[in-house]
């Protein structure tokens, strides 16, 4: 009896520690009651069923978004309304007897201003074995003038120019009251440089030595190589630069013809912007361009006569040792004066730009851009979209890593082509806005300014004004986007120009297939 009290008691006192125990313990480490695992779904229920509540749950919190995040902006992007600004000075535009076009837009608040003339004339009329030699005239025009770089210094200003596949500039940047000055050195430029054989050798040397540069500059020699493989055996397909050994042979006789042929008063346009009066900068004008050349030719006509047809091809330069692939895909695109131009534009801008060093990818408006920078799958990558007279390019280019290519390719091609299924309202809004922004950021000094003046009245034959501008892109929809991408992407023909370690870019045939979507 006494033993059998001894162990009821010993039970009693072991019960109320060990309650204790597990309590103390609970209350020590926080943990909690084991969570009990989910319950098989009901047989009439799907998995996909429970997933599909899941994301409808997260879908209404990004409905409700919390009020702190949209202190400064809302994710929902609406059309910005710029008609305060659009109240740009007037463009004024003078046609002299002999053709020559005197544009201006003045602007009293500038002490400053530029002057220049813009040819309508490129790499792309030059005749044929003499690819280069507008790059040369070019340089000859700017140094082969004696004193001018001694008198630009002593008036303070700058000079400039460059040459592109269809237009030449050249342009003074000076003082408001040195205006004058500057108009002159330019008729001198065009009119007076000389062509004596020692100025000829020295910048033969100069544009060979630019051409080795050039080729070590991967972006140029890829957009090179597009417009090669794109346009092959039309004039377009030429480099601005023009191959070395053209270079070696150029002859004086060589460079009077272009220039006699090219720079006709008709194809010139006498662009100013900044401090200047209209009627002193067109009165300067017929004292000192008096000798330009009167050959009756036409851009049109030229571009009539040799046409640039786009050739759906590739090309690639297959190098292991490179660091990063680097290539380009285009569609045939629209010319300047194309209805369907300002629609391709906003298409660049849905489709986006995006580098590395940037750190907004991951929250961009273009899915691409986000693809590419969530998953790491470029170093730099741009849309483009470059006009002429009578066809352009559009496409992609991308810099990336050699095991990237695949996916890389991949994301491009789908991104495009599914702007001919589904273009979303907001992509478009936030694409206008872009533009729009983009566009009038652009002209943030007087050379911007006399530049689009110069460009626009060679390609439209006028400038457009920014009200009318706006007018027309505010004009596009969704409906728009799908019709353009339908005409310029929905199973067409692609150029592709690929260098560095492309072993893993997909074949043309990849590329060309992924043009359309097979939806049944």
């Amino acid at each position: 009896m006494a033993i059998r009290h001894l162990l009821t008691l010993s039970r009693h006192s072991h019960r109320p520690i060990r309650s204790y125990s597990t309590a103390t313990a609970t209350a020590l480490t926080g943990a909690s009651e084991p969570r009990v695992p989910p319950s098989p779904p009901h047989p009439n229920e799907m998995i996909y069923d429970r997933i599909s509540e899941q994301v409808k749950s997260k879908l209404k919190k990004l409905e409700n978004p919390n009020p702190k995040f949209l202190k400064h902006n809302s994710p929902y992007p609406v059309t910005t309304d710029h008609t305060s600004i659009l109240k740009s000075p007037e463009t004024r535009v003078t046609t002299l007897p002999n053709g020559l076009r005197v544009a201006t837009s003045a602007n009293g608040e500038n002490k400053t201003a530029t002057v220049g003339v813009w040819i309508d004339s490129g790499a792309r009329f030059e005749a044929e074995g003499a690819n280069g030699v507008a790059n040369f005239v070019e340089h000859l025009a700017k140094k082969g003038v004696r004193s001018i770089g001694e008198e630009i210094e002593n008036m303070g200003g700058c000079l400039d120019g460059s040459t592109g596949r269809e237009q030449t500039s050249f342009y003074v940047k000076c003082m408001g009251s040195d205006v004058n000055k500057g108009v002159g050195i330019l008729s001198e430029i065009l009119q007076n440089s000389r062509l004596d054989d020692r100025v000829i050798d020295q910048e033969r040397s100069e544009i060979l030595r630019q051409i080795g540069k050039a080729n070590e500059q991967s972006d140029d020699v890829i957009f090179n190589h597009l417009h090669a493989t794109a346009f092959q055996y039309t004039p377009l397909g030429r480099t601005v630069l023009g191959p070395a050994e053209n270079i070696k042979k150029i002859t004086k006789k060589d460079i009077e013809d272009y220039a006699s042929t090219n720079y006709a008063a008709h194809r010139v346009v006498i662009s100013a912007s900044g401090a200047v009066k209209h009627e002193d900068v067109v009165e300067q004008v017929k004292k000192t361009f008096t000798k330009l050349s009167a050959n009756p030719m036409t851009t049109s006509q030229l571009v009539e006569k040799e046409p640039a047809i786009f050739t759906g091809s590739e090309i690639r330069m297959r190098d292991d040792d490179a660091p990063l692939a680097r290539f380009a895909v285009a569609f045939n695109g629209a010319s300047w004066t194309d209805p369907d131009s300002l629609a391709l534009m906003v298409i660049q801008a849905m489709l986006g730009t995006w580098n590395a060093s940037t750190l907004a990818g991951k929250h961009s408006g273009s899915q691409l851009v986000q693809m590419a920078a969530i998953s790491e799958l470029a170093e730099t990558m741009m849309a483009f979209n470059m006009n002429y007279k009578d066809t352009g390019l559009f496409g992609v280019y991308a810099v990336a890593k050699a095991d990237c290519l695949d996916d890389l390719a991949f994301a491009i091609m789908q991104e495009m082509t599914k702007l001919c299924y589904r273009v979303g309202d907001d992509d478009v809004t936030r694409a206008l806005n872009k533009l729009k922004s983009s566009l009038l950021l652009h002209l943030d000094g007087t050379t911007a300014t006399a530049d689009d003046i110069g460009r626009q009245l060679l390609s439209y034959g006028r400038r457009i004004p920014f009200a009318e501008l706006f007018a027309r892109i505010d004009a596009i929809n969704a409906a728009t986007i799908k019709r353009v991408a339908n005409r310029f992407i929905f199973d067409q023909d692609i150029a592709i120009a690929a260098s560095g370690p492309v072993k893993l870019l997909p074949d043309y045939n990849w590329f060309r297939r992924r043009t359309y979507m097979l939806r049944y």
